[in-house]
């Protein structure tokens, strides 16, 4: 989670933007409103924009932890999402920007410059997704409450895997008690097991492992049995 006071310290006359990723990739952490707010607060007093990348705003674990988004709270926010995440519409490679009109505008601008037209298919089916926003919405939370039970029970009873559970989104990053640098482990693991973790150092931070649980139930229960038997391998030599 951020520290305010630190961000506090960082923060002078030079700066034009503040990057943040709510709910987070890949911890599944959740900045709350009130955090959100203070966030914003450092952000509007230096004059700078807060940039809040929200693809899994949506998916909480609890649905008590609902969280605004970041374009709710202040004139100075800029929000962006995507229909690969929280709709599983990951092949349309579709995505929004929610923000005031003077930065639409220049966003208008440089998608005109770069990208001057989208599939029309692609386009219609987000459409068509948007209109049935709640049946997606429920189908994907009923499956991330149910995996993330089996993933907080399978690491419960695992002693080389620990974690601070995620709060929101589908995905985990658990840390593992082996020897092995998660580059090699994730690459053993695949070719050993068929099973697919993406390493810690991907994300400067070795000694973990970034695990997704928005699959099937079935295709999470059989991972985890793989990756069991994996770690009684490794774990006894």
């Amino acid at each position: 989670m951020p520290d305010i006071n630190e961000l506090s310290e960082l923060i002078d006359n030079k700066t034009k933007l503040i990057v943040l990723i709510n709910p987070h990739n890949p911890t599944g952490s959740l900045i709350n409103e009130k955090l959100l707010k203070e966030i914003c607060t450092i952000a509007e007093d230096a004059g700078a924009y807060v940039l809040c990348d929200e693809a899994y705003r949506g998916l909480y674990i609890n649905p008590d932890d609902y969280v605004p988004s970041i374009v709710d709270l202040s004139s100075k926010a800029i929000a962006t999402g995507s229909f690969s995440k929280a709709f599983s519409l990951t092949g349309l490679r579709l995505g929004w920007i929610a923000a005031g009109e003077e930065i639409i505008e220049e966003c208008k601008l440089r998608k005109d410059y770069t990208a001057i037209s989208n599939g029309l298919i692609d386009e219609a089916l987000a459409a068509l997704a948007v209109k049935n926003v709640d049946k997606i919405y429920k189908r994907n939370l009923q499956i991330i409450r149910t995996n993330y039970k089996i993933l907080y029970q399978w690491i419960e009873n695992e002693p080389l895997i620990s974690w601070v559970p995620p709060k929101a989104g589908s995905i985990a990053f658990p840390r593992y008690n082996l020897k092995m640098p998660s580059e090699t482990l994730c690459i053993r693991l695949i070719k050993e097991k068929g099973t697919l973790l993406v390493p810690g150092s991907c994300f400067g931070m070795e000694g973990y492992l970034r695990i997704s649980y928005g699959c099937k139930t079935e295709t999470l229960k059989e991972g985890l049995l793989r990756f069991k038997d994996f770690l009684n391998s490794y774990g006894k030599s």
